[in-house]
């Protein structure tokens, strides 16, 4: 069967996209199916040229592979990635964005995605990384970062995935603090209102690693689709 492939989208920049999705793949993994993340457009370089998301990624995943395998544009400044791109004098191709895709999927089960920024965040002048995500057909898993005005972001971007024809095929409630704003009253009108598997909430865990946070979720509903 040909693997299974998502998005992974955020309310916002730094809602925690990398570190819910590093969960989820080692929550795949530990059902036996070999799991891989991709971050192909990635802003804010560190030692040598490469993005600790990326590497979180790489670190999170079943297989082994190469840092250019896991993402195909890193940029030094920890800006939006068309503007970082342009003061480097390039343009970012979305055909390459693809054939990373392509490659990936050649060589695990389950592939997850993750963007940059929000759901509309520009690739180029012409292309938003939701065109992106609509060419392939991808659906969408959404973190929330849990903090005062989260539910205007989520309801905004879920409304976005809707209105692009695309699946919502679950989120995460993230928290961005040991005490977020409202927490249960929030989580519980999210739950109300986003039409939507709920993956599971995620605690404030700044030094925890991938393995111990996938214990928070709930990866059934994602696999349900192989079935």
């Amino acid at each position: 069967m040909p693997p299974l492939t998502y998005f992974v989208t955020g309310t916002d920049t730094e809602s925690g996209k990398t570190f819910c999705t590093a969960a989820l793949l080692r929550a795949v993994a530990r059902r036996g199916q070999i799991s891989i993340g991709f971050k192909p457009v990635a802003s804010e370089a560190g030692e040598g040229g490469l993005n600790a998301d990326v590497l979180a990624l790489q670190a999170a995943s079943s297989v082994r592979l190469n840092y250019n395998q896991h993402n195909i544009y890193t940029f030094s400044e920890a800006t939006a990635p068309h503007l970082a791109a342009a003061d480097m004098g390039i343009v970012i191709q979305p055909q390459k964005l693809s054939d990373g895709l392509t490659e990936l999927k050649k060589q695990g089960d389950f592939v997850l995605t993750e963007g940059a920024g929000g759901w509309l965040t520009p690739l180029n002048s012409e292309t938003d990384f939701s065109d992106w995500v609509v060419f392939e057909r991808l659906p969408v898993i959404l973190v929330v970062g849990m903090k005062l005005g989260c539910l205007n972001h989520a309801l905004l971007t879920v409304h976005a995935v809707a209105q692009a024809g695309l699946p919502l095929a679950g989120w995460i409630a993230n928290c961005l603090s040991i005490y977020p704003h409202r927490f249960e009253d929030y989580l519980a009108e999210l739950k109300q209102r986003i039409p939507a598997p709920f993956l599971g909430a995620m605690p404030y865990l700044p030094d925890a690693d991938a393995e111990k946070a996938s214990a928070y979720l709930s990866i059934e509903p994602l696999l349900d689709s192989k079935k």
